[in-house]
């Protein structure tokens, strides 16, 4: 086998296996990141809303202060609702971006695989 056969098999494995198992592993990592860092973001907001609540609960002296903590209740129930929906939007937004872009990564692979079969044919 001569070195331009061996370089022609490379660079078809390359634009064929290789380059796109590649492309799709970085798309899977960064989708990957950004869920973790939306996971993460969520969990801490979430976390630091339990602990707040936690300490305005250990500040009820007496019937007043009982009072102004369930009223607070309700705001604090509302804002965590609208945290909530918001970060259910933002994973949704990353899945949708993750299938777009591997979508248009599919499409760019077969239309690589196509004309390297077709010149491979000539």
């Amino acid at each position: 086998m001569s070195n331009a056969t061996i370089d022609q098999a490379t660079q078809q494995f390359e634009s064929m296996f290789f380059g796109p198992a590649r492309a799709y592993a970085a798309l899977s990592i960064d989708y990957a990141e950004k869920l973790l860092n939306t996971q993460y973001e969520a969990v801490k907001a979430y976390s630091d809303v339990s602990m707040s609540q936690a300490r305005a609960m250990l500040d009820i002296k007496d019937a007043e202060g009982l009072r102004t903590y369930v009223e607070g209740q309700q705001k604090v129930a509302k804002e965590l609702s609208e945290r909530v929906k918001g970060d259910a939007e933002k994973v949704v937004a990353l899945n949708q971006d993750f299938v777009q872009k591997g979508q248009k990564l599919a499409e760019e692979n077969i239309q690589t695989a196509s004309k390297a079969a077709s010149k491979a044919a000539k």
